[in-house]
């Protein structure tokens, strides 16, 4: 009891004094406005469409993925793209190519939950989150997260699909574990708000997810749909704290996971990601969330198993959601939008508002003014910070569960 006092008041401290660092992402400056209105009056109604749509790129998957990912972004002038497995210097090299042949600037995101060690070769990992969740100082935390910002801005990244802010309640759980800062609610909201902070201050826009929260299922998400059967109340006393705690500290945006929770929306096979009553309803009215909203990946079986991956997208807008992640099929996705809005469900007036967010989002995260990655050095630069972060969360993350001997601790050289 005497910890999570403790914790609360460090969660009211570090609230009290900080101010949002992601309100600037969304600041309509006058500049910024004029390049939202330059750049949204040369699209076209597909192209509006497609500026909210983010696909898969790789770096490790040879000119057949490479020729397909250049087809979309020309032929459809798609909103971003989303790295996965590869190399820092491949991905740069392409990063720029993709930019050079862009219409309009794409938000380059990544997974990197714990640093881009998490998914490219030659860059040293992070430690995972439920380890620093046993790290006392909240500070060091935010270091962390400063550095992973540093390393994505290095990379040319826009936004990284962190922090996860999913409470690991439920040790069947396959999926998220120690991808959790812990079981204790106001630890997962102070570490999860520090690690925003320091991505945020590198002005690399983080992403909480997995909203409403993932910890308490036994199906991966990934492969099926998980049913979490819990009242409201117990809803907002546990999962929802830490989201709506990140909500108050002004995180950049936020991913809505693919889940089915009663107590929200009772529609049978109905994911998260795709209800109104979760994202309109309870993220958008309820928390009073105004950021950009995710989609989890469309192509997972949570989504993909009851929903077409068109019919996927179309009802991942009308639910809220400003943008989505993986859909798959491009040219389905956007014909059904278009039927969404001709049967009134959607209409233009929500898809245009979407979409200059995104641009205005886009501006303040530098893509008003694209700078070609620099590749001299660039492995080096990202694991200039590694090492040291590593040490100091390892040495600091050192936990004695109970002493019982105390002769044992603090060890002497003299003593067998």
């Amino acid at each position: 009891m005497k910890m999570r006092l403790i914790i609360c008041f460090l969660i009211v401290s570090v609230l009290a004094q900080t101010t949002s660092y992601a309100q600037s992402f969304y600041d309509k400056t006058p500049a910024a406005e004029r390049w939202v209105k330059k750049k949204f009056r040369k699209l076209s109604k597909d192209q509006r469409i497609a500026q909210l749509m983010i696909i898969r790129a790789h770096s490790n998957l040879g000119p057949e993925h490479i020729a397909e990912v250049t087809n979309l972004i020309q032929k459809y002038n798609i909103g971003g793209l989303c790295f996965f497995q590869g190399g820092p210097v491949r991905q740069a090299n392409l990063t720029n190519y993709y930019q050079s042949i862009a219409k309009t600037p794409l938000m380059i995101s990544i997974d990197g939950e714990w640093g881009l060690g998490m998914r490219l070769d030659s860059v040293i990992n992070f430690p995972r989150q439920l380890m620093m969740g046993a790290v006392p100082d909240a500070k060091i935390i935010y270091a962390f997260g400063k550095a992973v910002g540093e390393q994505c801005k290095r990379l040319g990244i826009q936004v990284n699909f962190a922090p996860d802010v999913d409470i690991n309640n439920n040790p069947m759980n396959p999926v998220i574990n120690d991808r959790s800062f812990g079981e204790d609610k106001y630890k997962v909201a102070l570490y999860g708000i520090q690690y925003m902070k320091g991505m945020e201050a590198a002005r690399v826009l983080a992403s909480a997810k997995h909203f409403p929260g993932h910890g308490d299922v036994t199906v991966d998400s990934h492969k099926d749909l998980p049913v979490i059967n819990k009242t409201r109340a117990q809803l907002d006393e546990l999962e929802l704290y830490p989201f709506r705690e990140i909500i108050k500290a002004g995180v950049g945006s936020v991913m809505v996971a693919h889940l089915s929770i009663p107590a929200i929306d009772s529609t049978p096979n109905l994911p998260t990601s795709l209800s109104s009553k979760a994202i309109n309803g309870l993220l958008k009215g309820e928390l009073g969330y105004t950021g950009i909203s995710f989609t989890d990946a469309l192509e997972m079986q949570g989504v993909a198993k009851f929903f077409p991956k068109g019919a996927a997208s179309a009802q991942s807008l009308i639910a809220g959601n400003d943008l989505l992640c993986l859909p798959g099929d491009i040219p389905g996705s956007i014909a059904a939008i278009k039927q969404a809005i001709k049967e009134g469900k959607l209409s233009w007036d929500i898809i245009n508002e979407r979409v200059k967010k995104v641009l205005l989002v886009k501006y303040h995260l530098g893509l008003h003014t694209i700078t070609p990655i620099d590749t001299n050095n660039l492995v080096a630069d990202l694991n200039a910070k590694t090492n040291e972060i590593k040490e100091t969360l390892s040495n600091n993350a050192l936990t004695l569960l109970k002493q019982t001997n105390k002769n044992l601790l603090p060890l002497q050289a003299k003593k067998k």
